[in-house]
Protein backbone atom coordinates (compact mmCIF):
# COMPACT_ATOMS: atom_id res chain seq x y z
CA UNK A 1 0.00 0.00 0.00
CA UNK A 2 2.56 2.55 -0.93
CA UNK A 3 1.71 5.84 -0.67
CA UNK A 4 -1.10 5.66 1.12
CA UNK A 5 -2.31 8.71 3.55
CA UNK A 6 -4.53 8.38 6.68
CA UNK A 7 -6.45 10.82 7.55
CA UNK A 8 -7.90 10.36 11.35
CA UNK A 9 -9.95 12.11 13.56
CA UNK A 10 -9.46 12.82 17.41
CA UNK A 11 -9.54 9.17 18.84
CA UNK A 12 -10.04 7.62 15.97
CA UNK A 13 -9.00 3.64 15.97
CA UNK A 14 -6.97 2.29 12.69
CA UNK A 15 -5.83 -1.94 12.48
CA UNK A 16 -2.01 -1.85 11.03
CA UNK A 17 -0.95 -4.84 10.38
CA UNK A 18 -3.09 -6.45 13.09
CA UNK A 19 -2.59 -3.86 15.66
CA UNK A 20 -5.13 -1.61 17.03
CA UNK A 21 -3.84 2.10 16.67
CA UNK A 22 -5.89 4.93 18.56
CA UNK A 23 -5.38 8.77 17.38
CA UNK A 24 -4.91 11.20 20.13
CA UNK A 25 -7.07 14.19 20.74
CA UNK A 26 -6.33 16.12 17.43
CA UNK A 27 -6.94 15.49 13.83
CA UNK A 28 -3.42 13.83 12.02
CA UNK A 29 -2.16 12.31 9.50
CA UNK A 30 -0.39 9.40 8.91
CA UNK A 31 1.45 7.95 5.53
CA UNK A 32 1.53 4.30 5.09
CA UNK A 33 4.63 3.79 2.83
CA UNK A 34 5.35 0.08 3.85
CA UNK A 35 4.46 -1.55 0.79
CA UNK A 36 1.53 -4.37 1.58
CA UNK A 37 1.00 -3.04 5.09
CA UNK A 38 -2.44 -4.53 6.35
CA UNK A 39 -4.72 -1.03 6.95
CA UNK A 40 -8.48 -1.32 8.37
CA UNK A 41 -10.35 1.85 9.95
CA UNK A 42 -12.26 0.49 12.59
CA UNK A 43 -15.16 2.98 11.50
CA UNK A 44 -15.48 1.62 8.40
CA UNK A 45 -15.10 -2.27 9.91
CA UNK A 46 -18.31 -4.81 9.12
CA UNK A 47 -19.61 -6.98 12.32
CA UNK A 48 -20.25 -10.19 11.90
CA UNK A 49 -23.65 -10.13 12.32
CA UNK A 50 -24.31 -7.51 9.51
CA UNK A 51 -22.79 -9.68 6.96
CA UNK A 52 -26.16 -9.98 5.35
CA UNK A 53 -26.29 -8.79 1.81
CA UNK A 54 -23.91 -10.16 -1.16
CA UNK A 55 -21.66 -6.67 -1.47
CA UNK A 56 -21.13 -6.76 2.80
CA UNK A 57 -19.98 -10.50 1.94
CA UNK A 58 -17.55 -9.71 -0.37
CA UNK A 59 -16.11 -6.30 1.31
CA UNK A 60 -16.32 -8.63 5.13
CA UNK A 61 -13.88 -11.21 3.00
CA UNK A 62 -11.49 -8.15 2.18
CA UNK A 63 -11.91 -6.84 5.48
CA UNK A 64 -11.23 -10.50 7.17
CA UNK A 65 -7.55 -10.18 5.13
CA UNK A 66 -6.67 -6.87 6.53
CA UNK A 67 -7.29 -7.80 9.96
CA UNK A 68 -5.36 -10.68 9.43
CA UNK A 69 -7.98 -12.96 9.71
CA UNK A 70 -7.91 -14.88 6.45
CA UNK A 71 -4.54 -16.09 4.17
CA UNK A 72 -4.83 -13.65 1.28
CA UNK A 73 -4.40 -16.54 -0.98
CA UNK A 74 -7.48 -18.04 -0.15
CA UNK A 75 -9.61 -15.12 -0.12
CA UNK A 76 -8.68 -14.05 -3.63
CA UNK A 77 -10.98 -16.33 -5.40
CA UNK A 78 -13.61 -15.90 -2.97
CA UNK A 79 -13.50 -12.60 -3.55
CA UNK A 80 -12.96 -12.86 -7.44
CA UNK A 81 -15.84 -15.06 -7.17
CA UNK A 82 -18.21 -13.13 -5.10
CA UNK A 83 -17.15 -9.83 -7.67
CA UNK A 84 -17.88 -11.81 -10.95
CA UNK A 85 -21.30 -12.82 -9.14
CA UNK A 86 -22.19 -9.05 -8.74
CA UNK A 87 -21.32 -8.46 -11.91
CA UNK A 88 -24.06 -10.53 -13.41
CA UNK A 89 -26.57 -8.66 -11.08
CA UNK A 90 -25.30 -4.69 -10.98
CA UNK A 91 -24.95 -4.54 -14.73
CA UNK A 92 -24.83 -0.86 -15.01
CA UNK A 93 -21.66 1.55 -15.67
CA UNK A 94 -21.09 3.17 -12.68
CA UNK A 95 -21.20 -0.57 -10.73
CA UNK A 96 -18.89 -1.99 -13.64
CA UNK A 97 -16.38 0.63 -13.03
CA UNK A 98 -16.07 -0.08 -9.19
CA UNK A 99 -16.65 -3.80 -9.78
CA UNK A 100 -13.48 -3.61 -12.07
CA UNK A 101 -11.74 -1.14 -9.65
CA UNK A 102 -12.16 -4.10 -6.91
CA UNK A 103 -11.33 -6.96 -9.52
CA UNK A 104 -7.77 -5.42 -10.38
CA UNK A 105 -6.90 -4.37 -6.40
CA UNK A 106 -7.52 -8.66 -5.59
CA UNK A 107 -5.44 -9.60 -8.36
CA UNK A 108 -2.50 -7.21 -7.23
CA UNK A 109 -3.03 -7.97 -3.67
CA UNK A 110 -4.36 -4.70 -2.48
CA UNK A 111 -7.35 -5.85 -0.54
CA UNK A 112 -7.72 -2.12 1.06
CA UNK A 113 -8.24 -0.73 -2.43
CA UNK A 114 -10.78 -3.68 -2.89
CA UNK A 115 -12.55 -3.10 0.07
CA UNK A 116 -12.68 0.91 -0.58
CA UNK A 117 -14.37 -0.23 -4.21
CA UNK A 118 -16.88 -2.66 -2.73
CA UNK A 119 -18.08 -0.06 -0.04
CA UNK A 120 -18.92 2.15 -2.90
CA UNK A 121 -21.76 0.19 -3.67
CA UNK A 122 -23.40 -0.37 -0.51
CA UNK A 123 -25.65 2.72 -0.95
CA UNK A 124 -26.61 1.14 -4.59
CA UNK A 125 -27.17 -2.10 -3.06
CA UNK A 126 -29.06 -0.76 0.13
CA UNK A 127 -31.77 1.11 -2.64
CA UNK A 128 -31.83 -1.76 -5.02
CA UNK A 129 -32.69 -4.28 -2.22
CA UNK A 130 -35.37 -1.41 -0.41
CA UNK A 131 -37.01 -1.06 -3.90
CA UNK A 132 -37.46 -4.38 -4.42
CA UNK A 133 -39.17 -5.05 -0.53
CA UNK A 134 -41.32 -1.89 -1.75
Amino acid sequence: MSGLVLKLAPKERVLVNGAVIENGDRRSRLSIVTPDANILRLRDAIHPEEVNTPVRRVCYIAQLVLAGDAEPDDAKMQLLRGIEQLSQVLTDHDSRLQLNTASDAVLGGQFYQALKAMRGLLPREERLLAATQA
